[in-house]
């Protein structure tokens, strides 16, 4: 397959890249190749590459920008998605949309399920509905709704908590903020096996386990021997940010399981992994 890939330089977009051209001709695109909401400029590059399909990553993830600055938010995040889609429709290409697990309300008792309605309390999440109902406007389309991220390439929540701990400073994330976490590489190859299947649908994405995001990083800095004193919890309400947090967000992947689509490892099997790789990158 010929595959497109925007936002190459993030987080996602680098691991989704990384992982696509072992197997199939990937094109990555990042912001020196053009602004996503640029639609002539997105139009005539992909015009020109013909991809068979397109992998769009990029956008606004900040939760407080979206908050702040609402009017590019919705730009970025909804309407550039939108023209996106109509440029796939008329090149024939499929549509992978990455979304997020910050569409839904955060009040749920149970991990949420793909089918379950949406309901964001975030200028982010409203942005990412508004592009999830653009694509599924176009029939050849999939939904990918990922949690919070950690790889290779831009800064994460990972890497930011090491620096932290190895610059002997303290580390506050949110204690009561329940979900899960996604390693982009096992993101990336689960998604592959999806396009190769041609599945289309939306698709709860994640490692397995529940988890918060300050297990998460005390589990980290201790993989690392670095310890977890530096890592400080903080129930969200008290971390005075701009954008409202869900305090719960974990999900199901019962979509891939109906595919039959292997689920992704475990999170603390997948943070082992990443963490090495940080050691022999070094």
């Amino acid at each position: 397959m010929k595959i497109a890939v925007t936002g190459a330089a993030g987080l996602f977009g680098k691991g989704l890249a990384q992982v696509f051209r072992e197997k199939h001709d990937v094109f990555p695109l990042t912001r020196d190749d053009g602004d996503i909401a640029d639609h002539a400029r997105m139009r005539a590059l992909l015009s020109e590459i013909k991809p068979e399909v397109i992998v769009h990553p990029a956008g606004i993830a900040d939760v407080d920008e979206c908050e702040t600055n609402p009017g590019l938010a919705f730009l970025v995040n909804a309407e550039a998605t939108k023209n996106l889609v109509e440029i796939a429709r008329g090149l024939g290409a499929r549509f992978a949309f990455i979304s997020t697990d910050a569409v839904f309300d955060g009040k749920s008792d149970r991990p949420y399920v793909e089918t379950d309605p949406v309901n964001p309390p975030s200028v982010y999440g409203r942005t990412k509905v508004a592009a999830e109902e653009a694509v599924r406007k176009y029939d050849r389309h999939c939904i990918f709704r990922v949690s919070v991220l950690f790889g290779p390439g831009k800064a994460n929540l990972i890497n930011k908590g090491l620096c932290k701990a190895w610059g002997r400073e303290p580390y506050v994330v949110a204690s009561d903020q329940f979900g899960s976490a996604t390693y982009t590489l096992d993101a990336a190859q689960t998604i592959l096996q999806v396009l190769e299947a041609g599945a289309n649908g939306t698709f709860h994405l994640c490692n397995q386990g529940e988890c918060t995001r300050y297990e998460i990083v005390k589990r980290a800095l201790e993989l690392a021997g670095l310890g977890a004193s530096f890592v400080v919890g903080k129930p969200i309400a008290e971390m005075n940010r701009p954008g409202p947090r869900l305090t719960y967000q974990t999900m199901e992947m019962r979509a891939l399981r109906e595919q039959g689509v292997p689920l992704p490892r475990a999170w603390e099997e997948a943070l082992r992994e990443y963490l090495e790789t940080l050691r022999t990158s070094a």
